[in-house]
Protein backbone atom coordinates (compact mmCIF):
# COMPACT_ATOMS: atom_id res chain seq x y z
CA UNK A 1 0.00 0.00 0.00
CA UNK A 2 1.03 3.56 -0.65
CA UNK A 3 2.29 5.19 2.54
CA UNK A 4 2.29 8.81 1.37
CA UNK A 5 -0.48 10.78 -0.31
CA UNK A 6 -0.90 14.03 -2.15
CA UNK A 7 -3.56 15.68 0.04
CA UNK A 8 -3.55 19.24 -1.23
CA UNK A 9 -2.43 21.73 -3.83
CA UNK A 10 -0.70 24.99 -3.02
CA UNK A 11 -2.43 27.97 -4.56
CA UNK A 12 -1.82 31.68 -4.52
CA UNK A 13 -0.19 33.72 -1.75
CA UNK A 14 -2.58 34.79 1.00
CA UNK A 15 -1.96 38.02 2.86
CA UNK A 16 1.31 39.84 3.38
CA UNK A 17 3.20 37.54 5.76
CA UNK A 18 4.04 34.64 3.41
CA UNK A 19 0.94 32.48 3.82
CA UNK A 20 -0.29 30.34 0.92
CA UNK A 21 -3.76 28.96 0.31
CA UNK A 22 -3.90 25.17 0.12
CA UNK A 23 -6.86 23.38 -1.46
CA UNK A 24 -7.59 20.02 0.12
CA UNK A 25 -8.12 17.25 -2.43
CA UNK A 26 -10.51 15.41 -0.10
CA UNK A 27 -12.61 18.47 0.71
CA UNK A 28 -11.74 18.01 4.40
CA UNK A 29 -9.43 20.53 6.08
CA UNK A 30 -9.19 19.54 9.75
CA UNK A 31 -6.28 17.16 9.16
CA UNK A 32 -4.35 19.92 7.36
CA UNK A 33 -4.70 22.26 10.33
CA UNK A 34 -2.94 19.69 12.58
CA UNK A 35 0.22 19.32 10.47
CA UNK A 36 3.66 20.31 11.80
CA UNK A 37 5.54 19.69 8.57
CA UNK A 38 4.87 18.47 5.04
CA UNK A 39 6.68 17.55 1.89
CA UNK A 40 6.07 19.87 -1.05
CA UNK A 41 6.64 18.50 -4.54
CA UNK A 42 7.17 20.79 -7.51
CA UNK A 43 7.82 18.76 -10.64
CA UNK A 44 10.35 16.14 -9.54
CA UNK A 45 11.82 18.22 -6.71
CA UNK A 46 10.64 17.48 -3.17
CA UNK A 47 11.41 19.36 0.03
CA UNK A 48 10.21 19.02 3.62
CA UNK A 49 8.84 22.27 5.05
CA UNK A 50 8.08 23.11 8.66
CA UNK A 51 4.67 24.73 9.18
CA UNK A 52 4.76 27.77 11.46
CA UNK A 53 1.07 28.60 11.40
CA UNK A 54 -2.20 27.45 9.86
CA UNK A 55 -5.72 28.85 9.66
CA UNK A 56 -8.97 27.84 7.98
CA UNK A 57 -9.98 30.01 5.02
CA UNK A 58 -12.96 27.99 3.81
CA UNK A 59 -12.99 25.98 1.67
CA UNK A 60 -9.19 25.99 1.89
CA UNK A 61 -6.45 26.35 4.51
CA UNK A 62 -3.83 29.09 4.83
CA UNK A 63 -0.38 27.72 5.70
CA UNK A 64 2.73 29.66 6.71
CA UNK A 65 5.98 27.77 6.04
CA UNK A 66 9.18 28.55 7.94
CA UNK A 67 11.39 30.81 5.83
CA UNK A 68 8.56 31.99 3.58
CA UNK A 69 7.91 35.52 4.83
CA UNK A 70 6.62 37.56 1.89
CA UNK A 71 3.98 37.18 -0.82
CA UNK A 72 6.82 36.99 -3.34
CA UNK A 73 8.38 34.04 -1.47
CA UNK A 74 4.96 32.40 -1.16
CA UNK A 75 4.36 32.70 -4.90
CA UNK A 76 7.37 30.43 -5.56
CA UNK A 77 5.43 27.55 -3.93
CA UNK A 78 2.31 28.00 -6.08
CA UNK A 79 1.30 24.76 -7.80
CA UNK A 80 3.21 22.50 -5.41
CA UNK A 81 1.64 19.24 -4.24
CA UNK A 82 1.31 18.78 -0.48
CA UNK A 83 2.38 15.25 0.54
CA UNK A 84 1.80 13.62 3.94
CA UNK A 85 2.12 10.18 5.50
CA UNK A 86 -0.94 7.91 5.51
CA UNK A 87 -1.50 8.51 9.24
CA UNK A 88 -1.74 12.28 8.61
CA UNK A 89 -4.26 12.00 5.77
CA UNK A 90 -7.95 12.67 6.28
CA UNK A 91 -9.52 9.79 8.23
CA UNK A 92 -11.77 7.51 6.20
CA UNK A 93 -15.42 6.82 6.89
CA UNK A 94 -17.03 3.44 6.23
CA UNK A 95 -17.06 2.66 2.51
CA UNK A 96 -14.42 5.29 1.68
CA UNK A 97 -11.01 4.59 0.16
CA UNK A 98 -7.90 6.57 -0.59
CA UNK A 99 -7.56 7.02 -4.36
CA UNK A 100 -3.95 5.87 -4.12
CA UNK A 101 -5.17 2.52 -2.74
CA UNK A 102 -7.64 2.06 -5.62
CA UNK A 103 -5.11 2.69 -8.39
CA UNK A 104 -3.86 -0.58 -9.82
CA UNK A 105 -6.70 -2.74 -8.48
CA UNK A 106 -7.51 -5.66 -10.76
CA UNK A 107 -11.10 -5.33 -12.03
CA UNK A 108 -12.84 -8.69 -12.03
CA UNK A 109 -16.31 -9.58 -13.26
CA UNK A 110 -18.40 -11.30 -10.62
CA UNK A 111 -21.98 -12.07 -11.55
CA UNK A 112 -24.45 -12.49 -8.70
CA UNK A 113 -23.66 -16.17 -8.30
CA UNK A 114 -20.30 -17.77 -8.93
CA UNK A 115 -20.26 -21.53 -8.96
CA UNK A 116 -17.72 -23.18 -6.72
CA UNK A 117 -14.30 -23.46 -8.30
CA UNK A 118 -15.11 -20.90 -11.01
CA UNK A 119 -12.56 -18.13 -11.32
CA UNK A 120 -13.85 -14.62 -11.95
CA UNK A 121 -13.03 -13.08 -15.33
CA UNK A 122 -10.27 -10.45 -15.24
CA UNK A 123 -11.31 -7.37 -17.22
CA UNK A 124 -8.51 -4.87 -16.55
CA UNK A 125 -7.17 -2.48 -13.90
CA UNK A 126 -8.19 0.81 -12.32
CA UNK A 127 -5.73 3.45 -13.45
CA UNK A 128 -7.28 6.46 -11.72
CA UNK A 129 -10.33 7.92 -10.00
CA UNK A 130 -11.58 11.12 -11.60
CA UNK A 131 -14.06 13.72 -10.43
CA UNK A 132 -17.18 13.80 -12.58
CA UNK A 133 -20.26 15.98 -12.48
CA UNK A 134 -22.37 13.26 -10.85
CA UNK A 135 -19.65 11.79 -8.65
CA UNK A 136 -16.35 9.95 -8.99
CA UNK A 137 -15.48 7.89 -12.05
CA UNK A 138 -13.15 4.89 -12.10
CA UNK A 139 -10.86 4.92 -15.11
CA UNK A 140 -10.52 1.27 -16.13
CA UNK A 141 -7.85 0.13 -18.57
CA UNK A 142 -9.18 -3.03 -20.17
CA UNK A 143 -6.98 -5.97 -21.14
CA UNK A 144 -7.59 -4.93 -24.77
CA UNK A 145 -5.78 -1.64 -24.03
CA UNK A 146 -8.94 0.45 -24.28
CA UNK A 147 -9.97 2.75 -21.43
CA UNK A 148 -13.48 3.12 -20.01
CA UNK A 149 -14.95 5.40 -17.33
CA UNK A 150 -17.29 3.71 -14.85
CA UNK A 151 -19.22 5.56 -12.12
CA UNK A 152 -17.60 4.56 -8.83
CA UNK A 153 -20.89 3.63 -7.17
CA UNK A 154 -22.32 0.58 -5.41
CA UNK A 155 -24.57 -0.35 -8.34
CA UNK A 156 -21.50 -0.90 -10.55
CA UNK A 157 -18.80 -2.02 -8.14
CA UNK A 158 -19.13 -4.63 -5.43
CA UNK A 159 -16.45 -5.82 -3.05
CA UNK A 160 -13.19 -3.90 -2.83
CA UNK A 161 -10.40 -6.07 -1.45
CA UNK A 162 -7.24 -4.07 -0.85
CA UNK A 163 -5.35 -7.13 0.41
CA UNK A 164 -5.82 -9.15 -2.79
CA UNK A 165 -5.79 -5.92 -4.87
CA UNK A 166 -9.10 -6.76 -6.58
CA UNK A 167 -12.38 -4.94 -7.13
CA UNK A 168 -15.58 -6.58 -8.35
CA UNK A 169 -17.47 -5.15 -11.33
CA UNK A 170 -21.10 -6.25 -11.09
CA UNK A 171 -22.24 -5.68 -14.69
CA UNK A 172 -20.08 -5.93 -17.80
CA UNK A 173 -22.44 -3.89 -19.98
CA UNK A 174 -21.11 -0.68 -18.43
CA UNK A 175 -17.83 -1.27 -20.29
CA UNK A 176 -19.46 -1.39 -23.74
Amino acid sequence: MVEQFVVGLVGAPFGLKGFVKVRSLSGEIDHLLKLDSVTLRQGTAERVWEIEESAPVFPAVALKFKGIDTPEDAKTLSGAELIVDRKQASPLKKGEYYIEDLRGLEVIFTPERITEGEKPEILGHITDILEGGGGNLAEVKLLTGETRLVPFRDEFFGEVNLETRKIALLNQWILE
